[in-house]
């Protein structure tokens, strides 16, 4: 990219991150990992690089690679302005059920029948 990405891009360019995150799925929950709350943070440089600090559900989760490289093909196959995408896989804070969204602790209730932040809030007192 040859000049510098106004704010206003880069607010654009990390909407349509933000959305490329929705639809991922971590294959085990059917809830995408945006709404899951395991993206920490979404970073827009002034060159369309972007960065990205998200988490899993649990550190050994078998198929992080699979999960990762859906973020990254996303993203670059959606957003073409994006010049490059690196995504740092953090596990502090760890996730829990609190980061949800309220959009995806709707569709666990749908899911599951219950409130899972609820519940796990009531076995955490």
């Amino acid at each position: 990219m040859s000049r510098k990405l106004s704010s206003l891009e880069k607010e654009i360019i990390n909407s349509k991150v933000i959305e490329a995150l929705k639809n991922v799925y971590d294959p085990e929950i059917p809830i995408n990992i945006y709404d899951l709350g395991l993206v920490y943070m979404v970073e827009v440089d002034d060159e369309g690089r972007v960065k990205i600090d998200m988490t899993l559900t649990a550190p050994g989760c078998p198929i992080a690679t699979m999960i990762l490289s859906s973020v990254e093909s996303s993203i670059r196959e959606s957003i073409p302005e994006v010049s490059d995408v690196k995504i740092n896989l953090v596990w502090d804070p760890p996730w829990t059920p609190l980061r949800i969204t309220p959009q995806g602790r709707e569709a666990l209730k749908k899911l599951l029948g219950y409130d899972l932040v609820e519940e796990w809030t009531k076995h955490r007192s």
